[in-house]
């Protein structure tokens, strides 16, 4: 009798093509197709976390921007009057006050510009 490796490599390929659930075609039914694509996936995964991560720092710098020319100062001006002042406030919770609470990011304001 021939001794074969089925059950472990049966199962190495029934996970791999789990994790390539909901491709498109061949990329969630073929084991090699699916393999390549699911890789790929693995890796701009990893590299998309760390994007993320910049893309909301963008947003809530453009957020804070619009607020504060509506305020009538730039965003460089805010951010080192803010520094002078020796506020610590992270970018985040600067665009979540000046969208929830304009009147206390008037305040913030006018402390960046008094610094």
């Amino acid at each position: 009798m021939r001794a074969t490796n089925a059950p472990a490599s049966r199962e190495r390929r029934r996970r791999r093509l789990a994790l390539a659930k909901g491709f498109y075609g061949a990329r969630s039914k073929l084991f090699r197709t699916a393999t390549e694509a699911v890789d790929r996936a693995m890796r701009l995964s990893t590299e998309h976390r760390k994007l993320r991560k910049r893309d909301f720092r963008r947003l809530w710098i453009a957020r804070i921007n619009a607020a504060t020319r509506a305020e009538g100062i730039s965003y460089s001006k805010f951010i080192a009057g803010l520094t002078k002042a020796g506020v610590v406030i992270n970018r985040k919770m600067l665009s979540e006050i000046a969208i929830q609470d304009p009147a206390g990011f008037k305040t913030i304001v006018e402390i960046a510009k008094n610094a």
